[in-house]
């Protein structure tokens, strides 16, 4: 019987860590989807460059009292 509550605590510890990790997957693919139906709506196909995966570079200053001095 220890070996199974064992098993029982190891499997609800295992699922705490990965439900946020799969609720945020499944997330980000109803949002791909969302996108891309709204692209073939206007009639364009979303972008597949290597450009299109860079991230914008942020051009504003950071906050002048903020702890990271850069």
């Amino acid at each position: 019987m220890n070996t199974f509550q064992n098993f029982l605590g190891i499997s609800a510890l295992f699922a705490l860590v990965l439900l946020p990790a799969l609720a945020g997957m499944a997330r980000e693919r109803r949002i791909d989807r969302e996108l891309r139906a709204a692209a073939q709506d206007r009639g364009t196909r979303p972008p597949r460059t290597a450009d299109a995966a860079r991230p914008v570079a942020a051009a504003r200053r950071p906050y002048v009292r903020s702890w990271a001095r850069i």
